[in-house]
């Protein structure tokens, strides 16, 4: 298998970390981020296969990040897969259910993460 290269975007450094050292026992290069700004900022020297992204982030939601990274030619073919608690906590965000359903996001993973479920969604989209 050629190696995959996967952006995780997330504002838990534990949660980064951990998801971070299962895909890379699978083989795939890794990049972190832990906010919104950071993950933008990254993309302009860095283009991954796959962006793990949560939707709850401080400077930059995921939502945003999404738009952007899908709206923008240079980025619009990486897969994003958001991880989202906010099915849950909708009531007490800003985020709303509308958000969810206009976002270009190719993929969803409910928090807490189901590990096996993520690498299932990773391998279907990277073809691994």
């Amino acid at each position: 298998m050629s190696e995959k290269f996967i952006m995780v975007v997330d504002d838990d450094p534990d949660l980064v970390e951990a998801v971070s050292m299962k895909l890379e026992s699978k083989q795939f290069r890794v990049a972190k981020a832990y906010d919104g700004e950071e993950a933008m900022e990254k993309l302009k020297g860095e283009k991954p296969d796959l962006v793990i992204l949560d939707v709850m982030m401080p400077r930059k939601n995921g939502w945003v990040v999404c738009d952007e990274i899908k709206n923008s030619d240079a980025t619009k073919n990486i897969v994003v897969v958001m991880l989202t608690a906010v099915g849950d906590a909708v009531q007490s965000t800003s985020y709303t259910h509308h958000d969810g359903k206009t976002t270009l996001a190719d993929d969803y993973v409910p928090k807490p993460i189901d590990m096996d479920k993520l690498m299932e969604i990773v391998d279907d989209h990277l073809g691994a």
